[in-house]
């Protein structure tokens, strides 16, 4: 579980994560991006951090990655990964249209995302007729492309909004999504969301 195709902005190591094997992932620090020091945080397992969301009752957004050519090997390894978990708690998203079909072929019930943060690239209308297409339940944009006209569109035609940044998203921004049916938002530090929660 890492968020980026490379190892270099969140762990110890340098280069493409599909070229690493886990074993050798596992031994990087994880843990020195988020706290500016040596740490023993390590990139985890799949396979853990699902048993960790099952024994809490959380869920779960697998996004899947653009890797380079592997998308269809690296949705066939997640599928067998979480063959053992319900999909009940796991939903998915990508910004690859190609990962987001081929999951829905190999799992037609799973619950999947479509992510777009360039409208001039994929046109909202054709954003929404594509989830529709392909039964995605929801869309994701980025707060810089998020927009009333992309929120309304969406929700016309019974997509759920997600909104994501770069940045953390102040909670007061958050609540003003909400408002405006949102249904959630990405952040990477949730401390003021659990206070506000």
């Amino acid at each position: 579980m890492i968020h980026d195709d490379t190892l270099d902005r969140t762990t110890s190591g340098s280069g493409l994560v599909s070229n690493f094997t886990f074993d050798e992932i596992s031994h990087l620090d994880a843990g020195y991006f988020f706290y500016k020091s040596k740490s023993t945080v390590r990139v985890p397992s799949l396979n853990k951090v699902l048993e960790e969301i099952n024994n809490k009752n959380k869920s779960i957004n697998i996004e899947l990655k653009p890797n380079k050519g592997l998308e269809k090997i690296n949705v066939d390894k997640i599928v067998d990964e979480i063959k053992n978990f319900s999909l009940e708690n796991i939903f998915f998203s990508s910004f690859d249209l190609e990962s987001c079909i081929y999951l829905k072929e190999k799992l037609p019930n799973a619950l999947c995302g479509f992510l777009n943060d360039d409208f001039s690239k994929i046109t909202l209308k054709d954003t929404t007729d594509i989830c529709k297409k392909y039964d995605f339940f929801s869309c994701g944009t980025d707060l810089e492309s998020f927009s009333d006209a992309v929120v309304n569109e969406l929700t016309n035609r019974d997509i759920l909004v997600t909104v994501y940044s770069g940045k953390n998203i102040p909670i007061k921004e958050a609540q003003n999504l909400w408002e405006k049916k949102v249904m959630s938002v990405f952040v990477d530090d949730p401390t003021n969301y659990i206070d506000y929660f």
